[in-house]
């Protein structure tokens, strides 16, 4: 049931003023309207949260695991109700949503597995050696919990990236309670998995503190809990102005905290020269199904093409220009970010360094996809033409020689993705080419596109700055439950006083490094 309340602690609360959600299609305002979650609200939720921190991170790897299953269950319990308010919600189509919705519940079931193995704990014991000279002391480590953590929703992803997504599932993981500010862009998606979380919680017996939900459409109020001394870090993904915004917050409080924030990114694709002469006109076209996907509104949008100008490149470009040409305009998230996406356009075709190739139909309400060209040299020596413009919008970056392509990757920003599509004969010029990738992106990749980001052990969904705001941590996959975590080493403790894990009989059977070697079984 949808009513419109903040969730704070298992208790629903109303709360005036009151805003509503739309219909991304239309604009048109929906009919439920919700509670803006106040000071009061945001206190009372972080003080909850603090007095959970304790009793959370101290649950067996198998309570916790359950707990994170039952949250997925729940999910799922939903049933269709949950996609067809995203749907109306975010103009996403069907198939998309319930593919997401998957993705939200076989995340938390992913990072479920991931606790129960326990090397994420990262159990570390160096036994003493009371004989040598010095003596060395018993020492034993281990990775602890932070504490509440902020989690913001994503416009982009109502399920995946949002209430119960991936900052929100590895911060369970870790040990860590959540308080999520909800995204106002889709709040009524957003209750509806914030009050399955919530029946998990209880379900399980936890602590009511271990989850609240605050929506709210001021930034005042994300600012408010980034602010709050309880929360000892944060996850956010959104517009690079937003994500430095808060860690500008978190940096001057009293006890500075870390914003694992994923920001902005362009995604450079490389065409090597065999590749694109091979098979220019397939590349073609499936860079335009890329860019388009989804109306272009991925982080991952392939926003930027660099290759070697020539007939292959042209044969490569009437391709491109043909597909973007009758592309169908698709509806975007909000009227604000079709507007900003407008104006990114808008800017690229008043820029004397860009030829505009390519633009799809126009439409009045819908993001038309646009594909535009320029040299190398204007690339480097123009930031504004290295800009995100977030949707279905491109630049190739025409290349004289080699040098050129190299001094073009580096003037990029840190990125979460960079792709090369090579042959095999394309082989000996890429080892010049991926040093340069490695040194500016999260993930690279060969012969693929990066949209689509697979939630696993070895994703990484981050990167250098401006990628996100900590190139060395990743929001996607079971590594993300590290940007929560901190080493603790006990000296010489008793071993009735030491943490499970860390105590001789190792109760929990997890894996442990014993003087330097993986500890038999």
């Amino acid at each position: 049931m949808i009513d419109g309340s903040i969730l704070i602690g298992g208790e629903s609360r109303q709360r005036e003023p009151r805003f509503q959600g739309f219909d991304a299609a239309s604009g048109v305002a929906r009919a439920q309207s919700f509670s803006s979650a106040g000071k009061e609200d945001l206190a009372d939720a972080c003080r909850l949260a603090a007095n959970a921190a304790e009793s959370f991170a101290m649950l067996s790897p198998e309570t916790r695991a359950g707990f994170m299953e039952a949250v997925a269950q729940e999910i799922e319990a939903i049933g269709d109700d949950l996609i067809l308010n995203a749907m109306g919600e975010s103009g996403l189509p069907r198939a998309r949503l319930e593919g997401e919705r998957a993705r939200t519940i076989n995340q938390l079931r992913l990072f479920a597995s991931e606790v129960r193995v326990g090397l994420w704990l990262d159990i570390t014991i160096d036994s003493a050696l009371p004989d040598r000279v010095p003596p060395r002391p018993d020492l034993r480590r281990m990775n602890v919990p932070l504490g509440p953590v902020a989690v913001f929703g994503a416009s982009n992803f109502p399920l995946a990236f949002s209430v119960a997504g991936g900052d929100t599932a590895s911060a369970f993981a870790a040990g860590c309670p959540v308080v999520v500010k909800g995204h106002p862009a889709h709040p009524a998606t957003g209750e509806l998995v914030a009050r399955a979380i919530v029946r998990a919680v209880l379900g399980c017996g936890l602590h009511p503190g271990t989850f609240s939900y605050l929506p709210g459409a001021s930034h005042e109020l994300g600012s408010a809990l980034v602010a709050d001394s309880r929360i000892k870090a944060v996850g956010f993904t959104g517009s690079r102005s937003g994500g430095l915004a808060l860690a500008a917050i978190a940096a001057k409080r009293q006890e500075p905290i870390p914003v694992y924030a994923e920001m902005s990114s362009i995604n450079p694709v490389i065409l090597m020269p065999h590749a694109l002469k091979t098979r220019g006109e397939a590349l073609a076209a499936a860079f335009v199904g890329s860019l388009t996907l989804g109306a272009g509104q991925f982080c991952t949008n392939p926003g930027i093409v660099i290759a070697l100008e020539g007939p292959d490149l042209n044969r490569f470009l009437a391709a491109a220009k043909a597909a973007v040409t009758s592309a169908s305009p698709q509806v975007m998230l909000t009227p604000a970010i079709r507007t900003a996406y407008s104006k990114g356009v808008a800017a690229l075709r008043d820029n004397p360094g860009a030829d505009l190739l390519a633009v799809g139909p126009d439409d009045a309400t819908c993001g038309s996809a646009a594909l535009f060209a320029t040299s190398a040299e204007a690339f480097v020596s123009d930031a504004a033409l290295r800009e995100e413009v977030f949707g279905a919008s491109s630049v190739v970056i025409r290349c004289k020689d080699a040098d050129a392509m190299a001094q073009a990757i580096k003037g990029l920003e840190g990125q979460l993705t960079a792709t090369i599509h090579l042959d095999a004969e394309d082989e000996a010029a890429a080892l010049r080419v991926l040093p340069l990738l490695q040194a500016k992106a999260g993930r690279v990749l060969a012969n693929g596109w990066p949209t689509g980001v697979e939630v696993s052990w070895a994703m990484v969904h981050g990167g250098p700055y401006p990628a996100t705001t900590d190139g060395r941590t990743t929001s996607v996959g079971t590594l993300a439950m590290a940007r929560f975590l901190r080493p603790v080493c006990y000296q010489d403790m008793a071993d009735a006083l030491l943490p499970p894990p860390l105590q001789e009989a190792n109760p929990w059977k997890l894996p442990r490094r014993l003087n330097g070697a993986k500890e038999a079984a």
